[in-house]
């Protein structure tokens, strides 16, 4: 199949089949976050209750990805995904039921959250070690992690629109079906791809002591340690956006779940166009500067959306929150794709479930941070607070950003990504800058 180059891993028949699976599944999602959202502060008009629904829901990622990744680096991760999508189907059904019958309280949706986030734990860090699977060409990886991102920011930018006019026309509860039917997808597309050996062998230790291997192969790796931490600490200040805005569409701006929803499709769209400028590169090279760019956008974002909030601005807020989505996809999307494309197979989902952990890990605290903050200053001030978190984390990644790219090059230069320079030719050191180019 003749594709363009940012279209390079749908060659693959497996990676095609479950990204469109994947698609119909993610538009679900995003359709039900932005109702639980919804829901936490409609039952109880606090900002405090939102941000602790969203701690409830990815909390989890900080305990269970480790064990999720050690637990993929041994079974079958096509049928590890398919239990957990058939779990969701039920998750979401049952909060539909809930919601429609009148049942749900804010303690119980915090139970709800909690589950889904445990789930979401261990299918995200499963996915993402599956993909080396999927491609037909090791080389297409980065394109496939890339796609995936374009993937979950499309999604982004239609599901939580979707959601907020369907919440405004039915009620959240219609939002929980529709997402349940939507992993129905997902399944029947995993069933039908055959993966490519996983790579994996017999390490002949027990989980405990390969989930300790990985940290300990992240936590003192010179590339992969500054890559989870500056992940992590984008993730706290800009991923509370999501518990922010019913908050900011309601209490600023004196609108709906409409603006809500608008928000957050925001986020999409810049997310999207991160992704799409992420697929079109031919290679991993210059990818540690783009982390420095990609943060520094997300403060910029944050810190203007809490300024044109604060002026009820709606026109300049969408615009501000389109940055914050472009600069959070962006560091994590590339973060990623450096981390998959240095480690070995046979750790893949064990390095992997690092980068998930600080990833997903460092929201529910940004969550509670926000959440309580807002409470007493107001939502638009917390996020600006948070913006300059994020901005004093890019200077501290830029500051170490020599080191990193020295220690890349021997690692692109031990996988042949880079050619070796011929005998006789200026030193290996000398040309570190060229690497990044």
């Amino acid at each position: 199949m003749h594709l363009p180059t940012a279209l390079r891993a749908l060659r693959s028949t497996n990676f095609r089949r479950y990204y469109f699976g994947q698609t119909i599944s993610q538009l679900g999602s995003w359709m039900q976050s932005v109702a639980i959202m919804w829901l936490a502060y409609r039952l109880t008009n606090s900002t405090a209750a939102t941000g602790t629904i969203g701690f409830l829901a990815l909390i989890p990622f900080l305990f269970v990805t480790p064990v999720a990744g050690a637990l993929s680096d041994r079974v079958s991760r096509r049928k590890l995904l398919m239990v957990v999508q058939i779990i969701f189907f039920f998750h979401a059904a049952a909060l539909a039921v809930m919601t429609y019958t009148g049942h749900m309280t804010i303690s119980i949706l915090g139970a709800f959250a909690f589950l889904g986030g445990t789930l979401s734990a261990l299918e995200v860090t499963t996915r993402h070690s599956f993909f080396v699977q999927l491609v037909g060409e090791r080389a297409d990886l980065p394109n496939a992690i890339a796609l995936n991102s374009a993937n979950i920011n499309a999604t982004r930018f239609i599901g939580p629109a979707l959601g907020g006019l369907v919440i405004a026309w039915a009620g959240e509860e219609a939002c929980f079906g529709i997402n349940a039917v939507s992993y129905l997808a997902v399944v029947f597309q995993l069933s039908r791809i055959t993966p490519k050996a996983s790579g994996r062998i017999a390490t002949g230790q027990s989980l405990a002591r390969d989930l300790i291997e990985g940290w300990r192969i992240a936590l003192t790796s010179p590339i992969i340690l500054p890559l989870v931490l500056i992940v992590g600490l984008v993730s706290f200040a800009i991923n509370p956006y999501s518990i922010l805005m019913p908050a900011i569409a309601v209490e600023t701006f004196g609108k709906g779940a409409e603006l809500h929803g608008v928000f957050v499709s925001a986020v999409g769209i810049g997310a999207l166009t991160g992704a799409i400028l992420l697929a079109r590169r031919e290679n991993v090279r210059g990818l540690a500067r783009w982390v420095v760019i990609t943060a520094s956008i997300a403060a910029v974002g944050a810190i203007l959306f809490s300024l044109f909030a604060g002026m009820q601005n709606t026109a300049m807020s969408i615009v501000a929150m389109a940055l914050v989505g472009m600069g959070l996809m962006g560091t994590s999307a590339t973060v990623n794709t450096i981390i998959q494309t240095v480690v070995d197979d046979d750790k893949r989902g064990r390095v992997v479930s690092v980068y998930s952990t600080f990833f997903a890990g460092g929201a529910p605290l940004g969550h509670m941070f926000a959440g309580w903050t807002a409470a007493k200053f107001g939502a638009p001030l917390a996020y600006m607070l948070l913006g300059g978190i994020c901005a004093i984390g890019a200077a501290a990644f830029a500051v170490n950003l020599p080191n990193l790219k020295r220690h890349l090059r021997a690692a692109y230069l031990d996988r042949g990504i880079i050619a070796r320079p011929p005998p006789g030719s200026a030193s290996l050191a000398a040309s570190d800058t060229n690497t990044e180019k």
